[in-house]
């Protein structure tokens, strides 16, 4: 009978002091794979990615060069159409207006299918946002009440530096024109009499006229974008989120996203064909040094607005560096200096500003709403024609005056949408309300507009990302998915989690 050589008290099937050292470690393996979650499975992934890391960079430009509608493909096209215009502009004396119309053909085209898009994307995107905001446990209103007022704000701090600005450093620069430039010519004198008609109570009366429509077929076909945009806040306030209708809208949503989606890839194309035409029509050697000065004394108050008071205000609240935000949403103030529409840019900037981490609900009800009030461009704007127009007569203004132009200026960038001709309209309004005449150099103003306002709406556009992502911070809303609350509930994606506390009472929602 064979003897046992194991020691007395252990039997066969006992493990030894080795396997248990096996046992341990595999429990504590396992144990660290359940707390920090499959790290055996994500070495490789891991692996992958820090070789990914270490791709050369122009590699990395190079796929995202390749990928449709990229950042990149944007910036190459502007680039690209800038330096053909620049060259065209420098060489040639006058480009024919036949060659202009032709060149703008792709991009009218383009330009002409993203504004078809529109107005269904607003109409959407408000109704399922004012749906959400109806579901948040911390009751919407606080959104609303925080979007308007960021919006409100920022629009004076944009109009208090301009004016400060423009009265330190750029009315010394300019210089009191001649009699022949101050003449009115028959032409210009009918223009600024159809808009001297504009005072502004009449801009008042307007703009709260714009707010309710009496045909709501007029205002789809008008692009009455206001009237349609309080129109959707009521449909949104009033449908059944589990209704019929809200099923309808999630799925028009999807069909005009997927157009936008096309629409996006093309953009190269649209932005290049757009941007290069109105190149041709500059002439840079006329630019005398009061235009020069104009042109300056806008585009240094937007850059200031853009890059410097806003990033700060966004850096103090999110405590991210806004300009790599600001970078990486190319596509959208680019998209929006090639066409120099708010509303035709707004599939673009909803796009980038889900992209750079904003809630679906507050990109879907911040970035529509901005694109109507938000105007930090347009009210930068204001004030430097004023004072170009009163410089050029030898009018010097007082502090009295530059406050009208403060209010006048907030009102009118708010009022804008709904007053023909936009911004040229309410120059001659808010010169007129501080005893400035308007004289020939008013043609100046209208000669460039066209210029300026493509940085108006960068300027706008790049505010409204910003103000998404202030907001979103502010406020603490997250997208999360869908999912089941201890009750059996379901929780829907973007709800407004507010600070831990006594239970609240939500009975009173938006």
């Amino acid at each position: 009978m064979a003897s046992n050589d194991s020691p007395i008290g252990t039997g066969p099937m006992s493990p030894s002091t080795d396997e248990k050292k096996v046992a341990m470690d595999n429990m504590a393996r396992q144990e660290s794979s359940s707390f920090n979650g499959t790290q055996t499975e994500q070495q490789q992934p891991a692996g992958e990615f820090a070789v990914q890391r270490r791709r050369p960079w122009h590699r990395v430009l190079l796929d995202a060069a390749k990928t449709p509608g990229s950042a990149i493909q944007i910036i190459i096209a502007a680039a690209l159409a800038i330096s053909i215009g620049m060259a065209v502009t420098t060489q040639v004396e006058t480009v024919p207006k036949a060659v202009v119309d032709l060149v703008m053909i792709p991009g009218d085209m383009w330009l002409r299918a993203l504004r078809a898009v529109v107005m269904p994307l607003i109409i959407t995107a408000m109704i399922l946002a004012i749906v959400r905001l109806r579901e948040m446990t911390g009751n919407g209103a606080v959104l609303a009440r925080w979007t308007v007022g960021y919006y409100v704000v920022t629009t004076l701090i944009a109009i208090v530096h301009t004016c400060i600005l423009v009265d330190l450093v750029w009315r010394k620069l300019m210089t009191e024109a001649t009699g022949a430039a101050l003449e009115v010519s028959d032409s210009l004198d009918k223009t600024v009499k159809e808009r001297k008609a504009f005072e502004p109570h009449v801009v008042v009366v307007e703009m709260f006229r714009s707010f309710i429509t009496n045909n709501i077929f007029k205002s789809l076909a008008e692009d009455g974008l206001l009237a349609i945009l309080i129109a959707a806040c009521v449909i949104g306030y009033l449908l059944d989120p589990m209704g019929s209708i809200m099923k309808a809208v999630e799925e028009i949503e999807k069909l005009v996203t997927k157009v936008i989606s096309f629409l996006i890839k093309i953009a190269p194309i649209g932005v290049f064909f757009l941007i290069l035409p109105n190149l041709f029509r500059l002439n840079i050697s006329e630019m005398g040094q009061n235009l020069g000065v104009l042109i300056g004394s806008a585009l240094a108050g937007m850059f200031l607005h853009i890059f410097i008071l806003i990033p700060v205000i966004y850096f103090c609240v999110v405590r991210e560096n806004p300009y790599s935000v600001w970078a990486k949403s190319a596509p959208a103030w680019l998209t929006a200096w090639g066409t120099s529409s708010s509303a035709a840019t707004l599939p673009v900037t909803m796009r980038e500003t889900m992209a750079r981490g904003v809630p679906t609900t507050v990109a879907k009800f911040t970035v529509p709403l901005g694109c109507l009030i938000n105007m930090d461009g347009t009210a930068i704007y204001f004030p430097c024609c004023v004072v170009f127009l009163a410089q050029t007569q030898g009018i010097v203004l007082d502090g009295t005056q530059y406050v009208i132009i403060v209010l006048l200026a907030t009102l009118a960038s708010i009022g804008t949408t709904p007053i023909p001709s936009s911004s040229l309209v309410l120059t001659v309004m808010i010169a007129q309300s501080v005893d400035i005449p308007i004289t020939g150099m008013y043609g100046v103003i209208i000669a460039i507009d066209w210029f300026i306002d493509r940085f108006r709406t960068a300027t706008n556009v790049s505010a409204d990302i910003y103000a998404a992502k202030i907001v979103t911070k502010i406020l603490g809303i997250k997208d999360v998915e869908e999912e089941t609350s201890p009750e059996g509930d379901a929780v829907r994606a973007g709800d407004y989690a507010p600070p831990a506390g006594p239970p609240q009472d939500n009975s009173n929602r938006v």
